[in-house]
């Protein structure tokens, strides 16, 4: 079975592009080129959820990601989810952000009941994980949940 490895990051960062390059370090993805496709999960694929996403294959190699990502400048709350239904077929994935991670959970789950009802298919399994951070008043802060699908390829 293929594999889609979920985790979670937060930073911060002088730049709002270096606290996302920062998140991502911290899910181990920033040595990928992402490329973020809408929130399908393929039939016969497993969704773990994990500390960091392993070794992929090389840097610069393409990785497709689902993701949730808020980026803030100055104080206050940052938070990311995502959120995964899935059964013997074809899954969802759902993401949010915000600054109330009670809130965020609540639309990913209220996102995936609504995915659930445009679609014919078994979902037998509901996951949902939310990051959070406070954010000092100086530079950027991100919070970001990645999806991970599979091994990376070569861009060329």
């Amino acid at each position: 079975m293929n594999a889609i490895h979920v985790a979670r990051g937060a930073a911060t960062a002088p730049t709002e592009l270096s606290s996302y390059d920062a998140a991502l370090a911290e899910a181990n993805v920033h040595n990928y080129n992402l490329v973020v496709v809408s929130s399908i999960v393929p039939a016969g694929a497993t969704v773990e959820e994990v500390d960091a996403v392993p070794d992929l294959g090389p840097a610069g190699d393409r990785l497709t990601v689902v993701q949730a990502r808020e980026t803030r400048a100055g104080p206050g709350t940052v938070a990311a989810g995502l959120g995964w239904a899935t059964g013997p077929g074809p899954g969802l994935f759902y993401e949010a952000t915000g600054d109330d991670p009670d809130e965020v959970a609540a639309e990913i789950r209220a996102g995936l009941d609504a995915g659930a009802e445009l679609r014919d298919w078994e979902f037998t399994d509901r996951e949902v994980t939310v990051t959070s951070v406070e954010a000092p008043p100086e530079g950027y802060t991100t919070a970001l949940v990645v999806a991970a699908y599979g091994e990376s390829e070569p861009v060329f």
